[in-house]
This record gives C-alpha cells, structure tokens and sequence, in this order.
C-alpha cells in the first residue's frame, strides 16, 4: 500500500510543480522574472545561431551603429535631430521639405518593433522569402513588347482574396472614396497608379505582395514592373538588363501613362531595384511622367555594394536565385555571354562582370551586336557593347551618376542595420543635404525592407509595414503639395493674362501648359532636421527640360 502511494506522488508530482508555477505567475513578480529569462534564453539561443550561420549580431541596434558610424557621419546625424530610436529626415531645407515633416505623420510615429519580431534578420527573411500570407492580391499580366525586341511583363492588381473561405474579391477604387478612405487624385478626378519595382533579381516578394495590398486600399490601381527574363516573363532577345539599365522601365513607363492618361502616376522600388529607377529619373530627368517616388531599402552606390562582402547566407540565397534564372537560357546566351564563368561565380560582383563585362578571352569570340539591327544599335548606344572593364561598367549603371538631373522628389527608406547592404556610414548624405529633390528617413531598426510595427494590443488580422505606410502617406503629401503650388501659380498668372490687348493674344500662338508647374520655396524656418548652413534664397522647382 505505501508502495502504490509513492508511485501515484511520484506520477501527479509533475502536474503538482505544473500546477504550483501556473499560481506563482499570476504574481507580477515572477512573471516579470519569467518573460526575462525566456528572453534571455531565446537570446543565447540566437546567438548560436547566428554564429553557426555567420550572421551579424544586432541585439542593441544604437549600440552598434554607433561603434560602427563614422565620426563624420557621427557628427552630422548628431546635428540633425530626431528621437534616439525613431526615424531621422534628412533633407535639405525646403517648402517641401518643411511640408513633408508637418504632415507626414508616420515619420514622427514610426514604432518598430523591438527584439525578437524585430530583429533584421528576421524582418528580411519575411519580407524576402516566406511572407504571413500567400497570395492576398490577384494580379493580371500583361507582356509588353520592347523596341529591341525583347519583352517585359507588367502584372497589373485586379482584386484581393480573403484568408478564410478564398473568395476572390473585386476591388472598386469609387467604394473605397465612399469609406471615407481619402484618395490621391491629386491632377484629376481618376485613381492614381503605383508602379512597383521588384529586387533586380526579380519575383514578386511577400514584401511587394503587402505594399500591393495596402495600395489597393487606399485606392491605387497598383501594376509590377518585371525585368526581362524574370518572374516568368519570357526572355525573346539575347540581352539582359543590366543593373543601371533604366531603357525597359522607360518604355514601361510610357505604356502606363498612355493607358491611364489622367491619373497620377508614383513608383516604388524594393532593395536592389532603386538602380533602375534612379537611373531612369537621371536619365528622363524633366520628361519623365512621375508625381514622386519611393525607394524602400534602396542601394545608393551599386558598386560599392557589389564589393561589399555580404553574409554568406544572404549572399548564395540572392546568387542561386539567378542562376536559376540563368540556367534556362543557357544554351541560347552561351554564345554571346560568357555563361560558364557567371554560373560557376561565388560572389555577385563575379556574377555580374562575367556577364557584362567582356573579358580578353570571350571578347574575341563574341559579337556584341549580333542579333541587334544597325538601327537598334544605335538607339541602344554604348549598352549595344559589353563594358570594357569593371570600373568602365559602373561608369554608364550607377545609380546616382545623373543625381543633378533627377527633377522628381525620391525619399529613400534606409535602416542602420540592414544585413545586405553596405553600413550607414557609406550612405551619400552630402547628396541629401545639398539636392531638394533626394528626401532620406534613416531608422535605427527594420533590416532590409522589412520595418515591421510593434505590437499595439491590435489584433494581428493584417500584417502592416511601416514603411508602407510611410510611402503610401509621402505620395498623398506631396500630391496635395503640388496642387496647391499649381493653384497658387495660377492665381497669380491670371491678372497678367487678363491684362495683355486682345491684339496680342490673336498674333502669339498660345504657349502649351506645362504638365504640372511646380514651385518650391525655401523655407526661413530653423530646423535642426534640415542643414544649418543652407543658404537663405528661394528656390523654384521648375522642370529644367534639358534632356
């Protein structure tokens, strides 16, 4: 009998101590000590996993950028303000500028998450690889034929689909009016569009799938730019895009423009696609049919960051993505690229040169306008050859090689602990602080595109990223600043139009108006978020038309 009690103690024994522990934490003590120990274990346990990984450690994400700054960039970021743990705006003093700050709500709000949800690593895994959801929107494609022959794909949104019972729903922008929701006509009475720029490598991430989700709700009509040769569009033309090659993205802008006249027209690139879409507002400068644009996570300096050693994990994840790609035009490209040498590469810098830059031994074999018409070699130019060497490449795709010329506002989302691209300390804030039309919002956490919200006591039902929010809000301000410039500039030009003879007016041909007339003042106004030593004038943003 004694011998069966001690069994039945030792057997109720552990739900006893389950039993005693569950009471124990309804003291706020103990729980208090409870959650700290999880999270210190949950830390060691990630640290060892990041060491086996080879992945950098960002625990206290202020802490290591500090260390990590450079006393310059130190000195300058130091000037400018902000709260310690928020997000930075660093631009150059301007009515726009000032407009911005006053209205963007989200830049004084931002709220990242914290430890473990918000450690970059994490955040850039969900965003690049295995989003919450599966396909929240339903897109429509649309293959777009290109002078040189070859072939984009531009998927255009066409409704969402529920999570539970994967009901496709329609999307109807004049509904969303009517929820109140306010929309960003700001020319015309027709929805404004939003041009998504994937990663250069292409596919449509889970990070693009939200911004596409959450534009459609504000009432965008929302379309994605594919490269030639990625996420399933088909490669017709033996010739890839190269990292500054803005010719596809212009062509694809032209076509969106033409379908939708009447509505505004704003772009967001994501990681690696800032390349493109800097080097087409370069390129177009006055002439190019966007409002505004957005880069999330952008890179600033392509070649820099192809010489940047990258973790290893990040590094043959984004190599093994395209040479997949690769592989299926490798029997069609092995002729005019040197194939073999870019699918055995371990590093992206050895990846892109081998394709674009014409090494002494391929060079003889291969004939860089083969395939091309004398015609379309012309039109493309230098890009009909291979670059000579690697500095000649960087020479005509660097992303910020026609900065001066750039006459839309771009703001730049950047992170100081962004896992893939080079430090803060090498971004270009001198470009930031002297050109009007280059916005940057610096924060301490999000990782690569990733800049996911802290939870609020908010029910999860949809995953929301700060710098969607932040991009989405940007498009709306600077929509709203533009009209009332354009309104402003009228109200004074209609006295003057009134007061010249009828004489006159009959023998001067009417002078076609400018697509939007844009005046941009600076402001008196201190702010430390601005640069101290700007010079007080005023500036008028007028487009240039020197392109």
């Amino acid at each position: 009998m004694a011998s069966f009690g001690w069994d039945c103690l030792f057997c109720f024994f552990p739900l006893l101590l389950l039993f005693l522990w569950v009471v124990a934490l309804r003291w706020p003590r103990v729980h208090c000590w409870w959650r700290q120990a999880v999270r210190a274990a949950s830390w060691s346990l990630w640290v060892i996993v990041c060491l086996i990984l080879d992945l950098p450690l960002h625990r206290n994400t202020t802490t290591c950028t500090k260390e990590a700054k450079s006393p310059d960039t130190a000195d300058i970021l130091s000037g400018l303000g902000g709260k310690p743990d928020g997000a930075r705006f660093i631009c150059k003093a301007t009515a726009l500028a000032q407009h911005v700050q006053q209205h963007c709500s989200s830049l004084n709000t931002s709220n990242l998450a914290s430890w473990p949800r918000g450690d970059p690593h994490l955040q850039t895994v969900s965003g690049q690889l295995c989003g919450r959801y599966g396909d929240p929107v339903q897109f429509t494609r649309e293959n777009l034929l290109l002078k040189d022959g070859g072939m984009v794909a531009l998927d255009w949104a066409v409704g969402t689909r529920h999570d539970d019972g994967g009901v496709r729903k329609r999307w109807e922008p004049r509904r969303e009016h009517q929820l109140g929701r306010k929309g960003l006509c700001c020319f015309t009475q027709t929805p404004p569009v939003l041009l998504l720029i994937p990663q250069s490598w292409g596919g449509m991430t889970p990070h693009l799938k939200l911004l596409s989700q959450e534009a459609m709700r504000q009432g965008f009509y929302v379309v994605v730019f594919h490269h030639r040769g990625t996420a399933g569009s088909p490669l017709c033309s033996a010739r890839l895009t190269e990292f500054g090659d803005p010719s596809d993205l212009e062509e694809a802008v032209a076509y969106v423009h033409s379908r939708r006249p009447s509505s505004a027209l704003f772009a967001v690139s994501e990681g690696s696609g800032s390349g493109v879409l800097l080097s087409y507002l370069g390129e177009c400068g006055s002439s190019s049919h966007l409002t505004a644009a957005a880069a999330i996570s952008p890179v600033l300096l392509g070649q820099l960051w192809f010489e940047t050693p990258m973790p290893t994990i990040y590094r043959w994840g984004a190599l093994f993505h395209r040479k997949q790609q690769l592989s299926r035009y490798e029997n069609s490209l092995r002729g005019i690229l040197d194939v073999d040498r870019a699918l055995t590469s371990s590093s992206l810098k050895e990846f892109e040169e081998s394709l674009f830059c014409a090494s002494a031994q391929h060079q003889q074999q291969q004939s860089p306008l083969k395939g091309l018409a004398p015609s379309l070699a012309w039109t493309l130019g230098e890009r009909a050859h291979p670059a000579k060497d690697w500095e000649g490449y960087w020479g005509r795709n660097e992303p910020l090689r026609d900065a001066d010329e750039v006459a839309v506002p771009v703001l730049c989302v950047c992170s100081r602990d962004d896992p893939i691209l080079p430090p803060a300390s090498t971004l270009p804030l001198s470009l930031f602080l002297s050109n009007p039309y280059f916005l940057l919002v610096l924060t301490d956490r999000g990782g690569h595109c990733g800049f996911t919200q802290a939870d609020e006591g908010r029910e999860e039902e949809e995953e929301k990223r700060w710098s969607h929010i932040l991009a989405l809000e940007y498009f709306r301000v600077v929509a709203d600043f533009l009209k009332y410039e354009e309104n402003e500039e009228t109200c004074w030009r209609r006295p003057l139009e009134g007061g010249q003879s009828a004489q006159r007016r009959t023998e001067t041909p009417a002078v076609p108006r400018r697509r939007r007339t844009n005046v941009m003042r600076r402001t008196k106004a201190q702010s430390t978020e601005h640069s101290d030593d700007a010079e007080r004038g005023t500036f008028t943003w007028k487009r240039s038309y020197t392109r």
